[in-house]
């Protein structure tokens, strides 16, 4: 029993001195313009995977997620928070989203693999080691909305994007608390706050 001891107090110190020398070498290359290894995207993606899962398990999907009006407020602070980065039906992704490593998802096909619950808490809680801001400052209806707009992109064309864009604009912007100005749709499609934004 002594010796097993012994093995398992050896193992555990060389797992932490070679973990320290791993860190304060610097052979990590923490560039975002070098792609991770297989092994490093696994930990990570499994990590986020696991934890977004548990965190979000005891959120409660509100009723009313299908009513349209949450999709024109859901429209809206996508179009000016999340499609510069995640794209939108005919919107390319800004040139930011280029330079992030990892490069943010299409958001088309996430509802398949997360549920209202879980996108409402990546929403609200951000995610660490990657350009996804919280935006917790944000309300919880508001959040919401845009779970119900994520919801519906399988399958929307660049045409009902833009029609969705267009009646935002039609409204003035009034369901976006934040905004201090209206929303004006460009020629990409996106309307786009002209007020300070103070979440960068």
């Amino acid at each position: 029993m002594r010796s097993f001891l012994v093995s398992v107090a050896i193992v555990t110190t060389l797992i932490v001195v070679g973990g320290l020398v791993f860190i304060y070498s610097g052979f990590f290359d923490v560039a975002a313009s070098e792609p991770d290894s297989s092994i490093t995207r696994w930990i990570l993606d499994t990590t986020r995977t696991r934890s977004i899962k548990a965190h979000a398990a005891d959120i409660q999907v509100p009723p009313g997620l299908d009513d349209p009006a949450q999709l024109l407020i859901g429209t809206e602070h996508f179009a000016a928070h999340c499609a510069v980065c995640h794209g939108a039906p005919g919107v390319s992704k800004g040139e930011v989203a280029e330079g992030l490593n990892p490069h943010p998802p299409d958001l088309t096909h996430s509802s398949e693999h997360y549920n209202p619950s879980e996108l409402f808490w990546i929403v609200k809680h951000g995610i660490k080691m990657t350009g996804m801001p919280a935006w917790g400052d944000h309300s919880d209806d508001e959040l919401w909305a845009t779970v119900a707009f994520i919801e519906k992109l399988p399958g929307m064309s660049d045409q009902e994007y833009a029609k969705l864009v267009a009646q935002v604009a039609s409204h003035g912007g009034q369901h976006h608390p934040v905004l201090s100005t209206h929303p004006e749709p460009s020629q990409d499609g996106v309307a786009h706050d002209h007020a300070p934004n103070h979440h960068n």
